[in-house]
């Protein structure tokens, strides 16, 4: 699934939903519409001190409720499109599980390697990865994408033209931020994972080395 460059200067900011209770917990949310906790609302509304002064042409939301949620309140809801592509991997038969009940069951299993009985599997979640880069590509500014910790992982592989079991190497915590770029018009990933930095104030220091 070849994923062809961006535009000169095009660059994506990844946020990744705040806290929920099935996030805390481990268990794997997929299309469970679960809202957050009241740790992840104040972290939700922290980002919006971390996103101060970034005006993106294109603001992309998953509609799930706790990408929903964590966009309002960073502050960009009234510029939110919903993208259905951006959901959360579909974990069927597994929704709601925690990894360790999962191999109880399916001893072996790897998420980025098997995916889910009566959900889907990572070429699945990679087909919808490339349908939201190329919405975006061609844009010469920044685009804000608010989404999920797995659909983001394959995104961010994605990006950087690698399959989406790759994304098994990007680990991602709840309220993080990630920007997606170019080098020499070569896609590259900026940051990753995130979580306590100024995105202004981390380009500054960038750009000053």
């Amino acid at each position: 699934m070849p994923v062809s460059a961006p535009a000169a200067g095009a660059q994506i900011v990844l946020v990744r939903h705040a806290e929920t209770e099935w996030s805390l917990a481990g268990r794997h949310t997929g299309r469970s519409d679960i809202p957050l906790t009241e740790h992840g609302r104040s972290a939700a509304g922290e980002l919006r001190a971390r996103l101060a002064g970034l005006a993106p042409q294109r603001v992309l939301c998953s509609p799930l409720a706790r990408a929903r949620e964590t966009c309002e309140l960073s502050g960009f809801a009234a510029l939110a499109e919903p993208c259905p592509d951006l959901v959360e991997w579909d974990y069927g038969d597994y929704e709601g599980l925690r990894s360790a009940e999962i191999k109880a069951r399916r001893p072996g299993w790897k998420l980025w390697r098997d995916g889910c009985p009566g959900g889907e599997s990572p070429q699945d979640v990679g087909a919808r990865a490339d349908l939201v880069i190329a919405e975006l590509r061609g844009l010469a500014g920044t685009s804000a994408v608010f989404s999920h910790g797995h659909m983001l992982r394959v995104l961010g592989a994605r990006w950087i033209g690698l399959e989406p079991s790759r994304g098994a190497s990007l680990g991602l915590a709840t309220g993080a931020l990630c920007v997606l770029a170019h080098e020499h018009a070569e896609p590259i990933i900026s940051r990753w994972n995130d979580t306590g930095t100024s995105l202004l104030a981390a380009a500054g220091a960038t750009s000053a080395r």
